[in-house]
């Protein structure tokens, strides 16, 4: 930085992703003086290497399968190939124009970038390039990384996703490792481009942090597109060689592909900050703070993947919101994890937002818990775009509804007004007489509610 650079900042915040970006503009815009230390790029894994090339690629898979299938609609198309390094350039255009956008907005908030790999060197200090920098107020955000498995090597054949967005072709087969998020969405794309696609996940589902009936149903569908997948079975170990990788399963299961996807989760970018050193208090590598996402350690708050939580860019964005405000003394109302909506971008989509039915039984009790499955098979923009799937409400018995989970594709544009529902305890008989335009997919969310308030249109008994 230059001479003129400055030394002490209202905010200082370490990590420049969708909590540590959303944070300084934030404070920015609250008249606080604002530094953000960042080793890499602003926008952090979600622009660069994670939500938004993800979905670029999941968008190019849409297109892949439009093409394959317009047969079925009267359309003479056919799929003539994957250009992968074209596709990583279509890819990379829309990151570069996000990162030009956030780069702009950042210099006009006034917010000072300090390049460099940051380490907390006091309760309100932080060392860049050895050059020190003191804020009122340290903002931790130094996000995640992609994990492996005890003993098992990231190299080669074997991959995690930084690497599998960087690939210039399409494997023939794959192996997933992990039923998650990030796992369900690759094995989606490479399917869509042509690969034989297994996955393999120790717990008993598919997606397995979602309400049981969206894993069941996502199964149900993976197995129609022909997806592979071993749910209940560890993985024990891998060979590989110049041709492909060997996994081996525990329970004695060998399968050979051209590649290896380790997406097991995220662990937190913690290591060697200098966290611990300043007591700031951890948990397997994650911050620990209070829901008003301080740490307890003077003035020292933590936001995004390192805190203990659902690992989504809009929660740490939020979260470096509600930080922001709190540091101005706002006293912003604190974010409730269960209303944070969850998506999950294959095909077909995963919607969520709000308690899963055990999840309301467990708090509620068994007799307090009503649920519904709106069936996509009577919603007419479903039919035209040829999906199925459902809509499951969970409501307290003569209250709110506290659950909204949805499959099929698109569902996750309509994530907006189910957290709208949620997040305002409505009751269904509060949304059954809002008018939802016909035809489109979100009258779905309406049918759901109609016949969860006793007079269902569309649907049967």
């Amino acid at each position: 930085m230059s001479e003129s650079t400055p030394r002490s900042f209202d905010v200082l915040i370490l990590g420049g992703g969708s909590g540590g970006y959303a944070a300084a503009l934030r404070a920015s815009q609250l008249g606080l003086t604002v530094g953000l230390v960042e080793e890499s790029k602003v926008g952090g894994t979600c622009l660069h290497n994670g939500c938004i090339p993800t979905k670029a690629l999941l968008h190019a898979a849409e297109l892949a399968d439009n093409a394959r299938e317009g047969h079925k609609y009267g359309v003479n198309s056919s799929l003539e190939g994957i250009d992968m390094p074209q596709v990583n350039a279509y890819k990379q255009g829309v990151i570069d124009r996000l990162y030009r956008g956030l780069t702009g907005l950042v210099k006009s908030r006034k917010v000072t970038v300090i390049e460099g790999h940051g380490t907390l060197v006091g309760t309100d200090t932080v060392e860049v390039n050895g050059e020190r920098y003191t804020g009122a107020n340290i903002v931790l955000a130094s996000g995640s990384y992609a994990r492996s498995l005890p003993g098992l090597e990231i190299g080669g054949r074997v991959i995690t996703s930084d690497q599998a967005l960087q690939m210039e072709w399409v494997p023939q087969t794959a192996i997933v490792l992990g039923g998650g998020v990030i796992g369900v969405e690759f094995a989606s794309v490479w399917t869509s481009f042509g690969s034989k696609v297994t996955i393999v996940e120790a717990l008993p589902h598919l997606a397995p942090n979602e309400d049981e009936s969206l894993s069941k149903g996502l199964e149900r569908a993976f197995r129609k597109r022909g997806i592979d997948f071993k749910v209940g079975v560890r993985f024990q170990g891998v060979e590989q060689s110049d041709q492909g990788v060997k996994v081996t399963l525990e329970d004695g299961t060998v399968l050979e592909a051209d590649i290896l996807l380790v997406a097991v989760g995220r662990g937190p970018r913690t290591a060697d900050l200098g966290y611990e050193a300043q007591g700031v208090p951890m948990d397997r590598g994650f911050v620990l703070t209070n829901e008003r996402l301080h740490t307890g350690v003077g003035n020292i708050y933590a936001v995004g993947d390192i805190v203990p939580g659902l690992q989504l860019a809009h929660r740490g964005f939020q979260q470096g919101i509600f930080v922001a405000e709190e540091i101005a003394g706002l006293a912003p109302q604190a974010i409730v994890e269960s209303n944070i909506p969850r998506v999950t971008y294959c095909e077909p989509e995963l919607g969520s937002v709000g308690l899963t039915e055990k999840q309301a039984v467990d708090k509620y009790g068994a007799d307090k818990v009503k649920s519904l499955e709106y069936n996509l098979g009577g919603n007419g923009k479903s039919q035209i775009l040829g999906t199925t799937g459902f809509i499951k409400l969970v409501r307290v018995v003569d209250g709110p509804v506290v659950g909204i989970h949805m499959l099929g594709a698109r569902v996750g544009e309509q994530i907006g007004e189910a957290q709208l529902i949620v997040s305002w305890d409505a009751h269904p008989e509060d949304v059954a007489p809002l008018i939802h335009a016909h035809p489109t997919q979100n009258e779905a969310l309406g049918e759901a509610h109609l016949a969860l308030a006793g007079k269902p249109l569309h649907a049967h008994d």
